[in-house]
């Protein structure tokens, strides 16, 4: 799995790029939010266009990442997942709990809709 940053104003999107699941994607996913967290950030967009796989380790840590940001008064948004990954989110009840789109820039707009 590989990711990389990029800053959008007061948002990070952290683009993904594999598979995430145990020993490969949570951990690194893991690190990058919480230094992030440490830096001040709240809000982080989590762009899947190039995740074909989550498995519940994957989601867990998503979710503890999502827990942790609303935790600090700030959001994580899902951008691009795939069918898979929706179909993921729905059979957990999740669909509901994340924000997802599948255009960056009204991602992007969402953020300062929500404050």
């Amino acid at each position: 799995m590989k990711f990389s940053t990029r800053k959008n104003g007061d948002i990070i999107i952290i683009d993904v790029e594999g598979k995430i699941f145990l020993g490969e994607g949570d951990v690194e996913i893991k690190k990058a939010v919480d230094d992030l967290l440490k830096k001040g950030t709240k809000n982080i967009l989590l762009n899947l266009a190039k995740v074909p796989y989550i498995d519940s380790a994957g989601l867990g840590e998503i979710i503890r990442c999502f827990t942790a940001l609303r935790r600090n008064g700030g959001s994580l948004k899902l951008l691009s997942p795939n069918e898979r990954v929706i179909d993921l989110l729905n059979i957990t009840n999740l669909l509901n709990v994340f924000d997802s789109y599948d255009d960056e820039t009204v991602a992007l707009k969402s953020f300062s809709a929500n404050a």
